[in-house]
């Protein structure tokens, strides 16, 4: 996090969003697919579903996030340009994953035509239905709770995914190089969350205000949450 001092009521926000984050974390914990990457007991397999199954939350990702944006009014421009910027930064991210799921091993067309999984449709609903409202102030809490997940969880798991891949990879195979959708989010989210930490300090100016973003953070989390618990891992 980038060091700088906000106001009272962004630090209060800031607070709660941490709060928020460390439950995230231990519901992750619990998540019987995180558990067997967690537990050095990945496969490629299982890799290959983790993909398919986040690939409707990162392709849709852009969408909710440009709704959001179209939603402010003339008060909010300069929150508009952020969100549009964020927007452009993420939306073509999909293909990367795309990549990753062939280099692992996977059909393109398998995970192209998959279905949202349970999680994924609640929480691609959430997320669209929040970006419709009038100054949708309160997705930075969904913005926090996915950006964190790459600053703070992508490098850590591409590593291990990586470590599983080369043992069970043949001599000369690429499956080696097919975490670079992780990687690309451990190393560069971070800079998305000082962005984030900027719009907090600029946004949330009430009470009403902070209650708006960690709620919608605290949703977004079990959301995306239960979309890992229903990946088929097995």
């Amino acid at each position: 996090m980038t060091e700088k001092v906000l106001t009272e009521e962004g630090q209060q926000c800031l607070q709660a969003l941490m709060r928020v984050w460390f439950d995230f974390e231990r519901s992750l914990s619990r998540v019987p697919l995180i558990q067997k990457l967690e537990r050095d007991l990945f496969t490629v397999e299982d890799y290959r579903k983790l993909l398919l199954n986040i690939r409707q939350q990162v392709i849709e990702g852009s969408r909710w996030i440009t709704r959001c944006a179209s939603s402010f009014d003339r008060e909010f421009s300069d929150v508009r340009s952020e969100v549009i910027a964020h927007a452009r930064d993420e939306h073509r991210d999909y293909l990367l994953l795309e990549e990753d799921y062939v280099a692992a091993g996977g059909v393109l067309s398998d995970i192209q035509e998959a279905d949202r999984n349970p999680g994924s449709e609640a929480l691609h609903g959430f997320l669209m239905y929040r970006a419709t409202q009038p100054n949708p102030i309160d997705l930075i809490g969904a913005m926090w709770i996915i950006e964190g997940l790459g600053q703070k969880m992508a490098t850590g798991w591409s590593e291990r995914i990586e470590s599983m891949l080369k043992e069970e990879s043949n001599p000369g195979s690429n499956r080696q190089r097919c975490t670079r959708f992780m990687r690309y989010h451990g190393e560069n989210d971070s800079e998305h969350m000082d962005k984030l930490y900027s719009l907090i300090d600029r946004v949330c100016k009430t009470k009403s205000d902070r209650k708006a973003i960690v709620r919608t953070a605290t949703v977004v989390a079990r959301l995306y949450s239960m979309q890992l618990e229903e990946v088929d891992y097995e």
